[in-house]
């Protein structure tokens, strides 16, 4: 039996996620918002982790970190992101984060079931119709600190907050958005916005 969270913070569609997977009998499925993945972690302690890559908290970084952390006393699941092509921002952070399976979600929901089979066997899936926004995530300038730094700012998040939200001093947070500023060609700050978010990185 393998057992899977479902991470989706849209509640119809999670809700009826959940039911269609739980049709298989290899599955035992448990669903979740975002809020919610870390309590449920613990509890039931899946092989899988299905996380929909578009989260809805006030910055709309989704926090794979949280649900790839081992426990003190089990391994951590092992990773499936339900992922768009238009949005290499999120599949790079997806990439750094380990996930083994790449589920693209204006797909099939059979390639979910068979991406979650082969993540539990420790295999990677890649759904080749995510193969452009790979190439786009490996073109990106900006790096991951950038790419948080820049996500907070489109969510109209002051320096103050920012450097309070990651930990960093005020001028840092500043050189980084010098820095990606003058890696995306932009004139300012919103410039930079408008222009990262046409490419889909944030």
């Amino acid at each position: 039996m393998i057992r899977v969270l479902l991470v989706h913070d849209a509640c119809l569609v999670r809700s009826v996620l959940a039911e269609w997977l739980g049709r298989e009998p290899d599955l035992r499925v448990h669903d979740t918002s975002w809020p919610g993945a870390p309590g449920l972690l613990r509890s039931v302690r899946p092989d899988v982790c299905a996380a929909d890559l578009e989260c809805s908290d006030s910055y709309g970084i989704p926090p794979l970190g949280e649900l790839t952390r081992r426990g003190p006393d089990h391994a951590p699941p092992r990773l499936l992101v339900l992922a768009a092509a238009n949005r290499p921002g999120l599949l790079k952070r997806a990439v750094e984060a380990g996930a083994l399976g790449y589920v693209d979600k204006e797909g099939s929901p059979d390639r979910l079931v068979r991406g979650i089979r082969r993540v539990a066997e420790g295999k990677r899936f890649v759904d080749d119709s995510l193969g452009l926004g790979f190439l786009k995530a490996a073109e990106m300038p900006l790096t991951r600190r950038e790419l948080s730094v820049l996500t907070l700012a489109a969510e109209g998040a002051s320096v103050a907050e920012i450097a309070g939200s990651l930990h960093l001093s005020h001028g840092t947070v500043r050189n980084y958005m010098a820095a990606i500023t003058r890696k995306t060609g932009a004139r300012n700050r919103i410039d930079a916005i408008r222009i990262s978010q046409g490419e889909g990185w944030l």
